[in-house]
């Protein structure tokens, strides 16, 4: 008789979660999805219900559909290369629904609490009161909605006349309307809220803390998440190749009026935006430094210049947050947590982080490998290296993350879309000959079912 598989819990059905519940529920495993919205989809999701979702009215993909589609569920041939937010949750839906896994989401249902005991058996206590227990766990609660506010605070900010919020709180344009509005921040949000900004505001500023390279959506006739970027190739070849296409077919931030990026292209995430060039040469949006302070109805720069505001939106991140475990037991601070390829722990073997990482490309392909990773490794097909050779390993990712990348918080989950997949598979041929040689025992046992009817 074949061992009694691990009964398995995962938090959140956004785009990571999805995945690895369609894979564990294929491979057999006892699975059950935990959602604190009424529906799939997660950051996609305008208007959700949790009140999670940074996603804006607007709001379109910045990597192509072909490049963020799960392996065996492309999307439809009838989207844009970049689609809406709302094709992009039509498709999650339907994803769910066609591998049959939609009755194992738990809808509503938020989990307060998970502590794991000391047989290693997971007990989670759910909005409602109720305790129900896992032999593994599962975290897929994202990583855009818990907002990053500047910090310190900007002198002035509390006495500030106007309204001050983050991109998260952002919906639509229409109440920007006639308005003089600051956006701070260089990335992706920062750019699409002040190309919006600049079609009904008085007047947009875009202040920049920092230089960043913009990449358009397309570049010779294709998404620009086309080009081929083959992992074996070393990367600073493949970064000098690509920092002088981008400024022989866009030019330098500098010849907009940007500031000047203080790192070669590669170092620091780029951002992806096919308009805000576009709208800064029409004087539609209009360029300044760092807000140095707040006063009464005005912004001041780091440049001395003023401007007059009634809305300034920070875009400046998130925070790595889980509001289910005990901070002393797991937690990121400066959004930093120490996973063995951005999944396993090394101190704790029976909990998994999906989607926890900062692609330059999309994260759902990445979600997907890593779902099938850790089906992998449930079912005994998969061996870990050592929890020595796992620190060993977690140390030099972090050294090469901080060479090559600026200091940021923002950079501290940050891989390259082609290279984590290369390596990724890497790993699962190597950890799939070690189990093999352990005679592909299961690694957690199944306790969980035993301790509930106890418990009962």
């Amino acid at each position: 008789m074949a061992p009694l598989l691990p009964k398995v819990a995962i938090i959140g059905a956004g785009s990571s979660g999805i995945t690895a519940l369609k894979t564990l529920a294929e491979q057999g495993f006892d699975v059950t999805c935990f959602e604190a919205s009424d529906r799939i989809g997660g950051n996609w999701v305008y208007e959700n219900k949790n009140e999670m979702s940074a996603c804006y009215r607007d709001l379109h993909i910045n990597t192509s559909r072909q490049r963020m589609a799960y392996s065996d569920y492309p999307m439809p041939a009838d989207y844009p290369d970049y689609p809406r937010h709302d094709q992009i949750a039509a498709y999650f839906d339907d994803y769910v629904d066609h591998f049959g896994v939609r009755e194992r989401i738990r809808f509503e249902t938020k989990v307060e609490h998970a502590e794991r005991g000391a047989d290693g058996v997971w007990t989670l206590t759910l909005d409602g009161g109720e305790q129900e227990r896992f032999d593994a766990l599962v975290v897929a609660n994202g990583h855009h909605w818990d907002p990053r506010w500047p910090e310190p605070a900007f002198p002035g900010s509390e006495d500030f006349q106007g309204i001050q919020m983050h991109a998260h709180a952002y919906m639509n344009p229409d109440f920007l309307h006639d308005k003089d509005v600051v956006v701070l921040g260089m990335g992706n949000s920062a750019m699409d809220i002040a190309v919006e900004s600049s079609y009904v505001a008085a007047n947009t500023y875009l202040a920049a803390r920092r230089g960043a390279w913009i990449l358009p959506k397309y570049l010779f006739g294709k998404p620009t998440d086309h080009l081929k970027n083959d992992p074996r190739i070393p990367f600073a070849i493949r970064q000098r190749a690509i920092q002088t296409l981008v400024r022989a077919y866009i030019g330098t931030p500098q010849q907009f009026g940007l500031p000047e990026p203080d790192h070669r292209f590669g170092e620091a995430h780029p951002t992806i935006s096919g308009r805000i060039l576009d709208r800064i040469t029409h004087g539609a949006v209009q360029v300044k430094p760092n807000i140095a302070r707040l006063d009464g109805d005005e912004v001041e720069f780091t440049d001395g210049t003023r401007v007059h505001a009634d809305v300034v939106v920070y875009c400046t991140g998130y925070k790595i947050t889980f509001p289910f475990f005990d901070e002393d037991f797991l937690s990121a601070p400066d959004n930093r947590i120490d996973l063995f390829r951005r999944v396993f722990h090394p101190d704790i073997p029976n909990v998994f982080f999906l989607g926890l990482l900062q692609p330059l490309g999309a994260v759902m392909p990445l979600a997907e490998a890593q779902g099938r990773w850790v089906a992998d490794y449930l079912g005994g097909g998969y061996a870990p290296p050592s929890q020595v050779e796992m620190r060993r390993q977690i140390a030099e990712d972090l050294a090469a993350m901080q060479k090559r990348y600026v200091a940021s918080k923002r950079h501290t989950i940050q891989v390259d879309f082609d290279d984590y997949l290369f390596h990724l598979a890497r790993e699962r041929r190597r950890g799939a000959e070690r189990a093999r040689e352990r005679g592909n025992a299961l690694p957690v046992p199944a306790r969980a079912a035993a301790v509930q009817e106890a418990a009962a």
